[in-house]
């Protein structure tokens, strides 16, 4: 099956499970559109689905576009650099242009520089934080789905080393964020109120983040 948009054809793939209860309708960064539906939905259902929701359906694949070319080449704390390959040992900027070792590891790198960065915002936002909450303890590892997470019983907060591409506002939102949940753990208004607390623009970033 496939969905046409804009003279290019996408792939729809779909997965039936007994367990499910409804039918959902995604775009995944590969530009493929999942439909997971009940294992009893016959596929003229989730046609006519899929006709019905064409606006939307194409609107994802605007988003996931979207995505695909902020997330293309290397960044580095919102801006993009030409990574250049040299015979030296260090990893130095100049204006456009990143010249790195020949064996560069990429995701290393990062995780150098996030420990560091990481952990000085954390401490600077939370000494500043207009609630009392637990010490919060750092941990940071790459991430497909979220920006952060934080266990509210070991007062853990993982950060996304993806993170490290963008501009530091948008760490600072999701250390914000995460330090809210340990005070409340959903999403309530209560939740958002200490959050637009500690940083009043923070409906600005969070839009601004879906086009990463």
């Amino acid at each position: 099956m496939k969905f046409t948009y804009n003279g290019k054809d996408y792939d729809i793939v779909i997965e039936k499970k007994r367990g499910n209860r409804n039918t959902y309708i995604r775009v995944k960064r590969d530009l493929t559109i999942s439909v997971t539906t009940n294992f009893f939905t016959p596929n003229w259902s989730i046609e006519k689905l899929i006709r019905e929701n064409t606006f939307k359906i194409c609107q994802m694949i605007d988003a996931q576009e979207v995505k695909a070319k902020n997330n293309q080449g290397f960044f580095y704390l919102g801006k993009q650099y030409r990574i250049i390959y040299t015979n030296t040992k260090e990893c130095t900027f100049d204006r456009d242009f990143f010249y790195v070792p020949e064996d560069f590891d990429v995701d290393k790198w990062y995780k150098q520089q996030a420990k560091k960065l990481f952990s000085e915002r954390m401490e600077a936002i939370y000494q500043q934080y207009s609630r009392e909450i637990p010490h919060p303890s750092l941990r940071i590892r790459k991430m497909t789905s979220r920006w952060g997470v934080c266990n509210t019983l070991t007062h853990v907060i993982t950060l996304n080393l993806e993170l490290m591409k963008r501009d530091i506002c948008y760490l600072d939102y999701v250390i914000v964020h995460e330090m809210a949940h340990l005070i409340y753990g959903d999403h309530s208004n209560r939740f958002w109120k200490v959050v637009s607390e500690n940083m009043p623009e923070y409906k600005k970033y969070r839009e601004e983040m879906k086009e990463f």
